[in-house]
């Protein structure tokens, strides 16, 4: 009997990939729920996310805008941001962000 045990470990890498995804809404933008619970887990580790973006965009001016209109922190705007934007990409994040569901 042939050994398929390489394509049964790519289809579940792929499987996982796929559940790590956004699942569909009518709002592209809305952020994956995983995301949600990591960022509104007040235990959650944090680390800078130092990087030059053009002056032009604004993005430090509208995000401080964003944050007095909305009281969402700055650290959390860009999170939901860079966050949505890689998993729409197809960069979801390595590992299971699982949600935990009450026992």
């Amino acid at each position: 009997m042939p050994d398929h045990s390489s394509y049964a470990s790519r289809l579940r890498e792929i499987a996982d990939a796929l559940d790590a995804m956004r699942p569909p809404s009518d709002d592209g933008l809305t952020p994956h729920p995983d995301t949600l619970d990591v960022i509104n887990n007040r235990h959650t580790k944090r680390g800078q996310f130092n990087y030059a973006v053009p002056e032009v965009l604004q993005l430090q001016r509208r995000v401080r805008q964003y944050h007095a209109d909305t009281g969402v922190p700055h650290g959390d705007v860009v999170t939901m941001a860079v966050d949505t934007w890689l998993r729409v990409m197809g960069y979801p994040p390595n590992g299971t962000l699982a949600r935990k569901t009450p026992t």
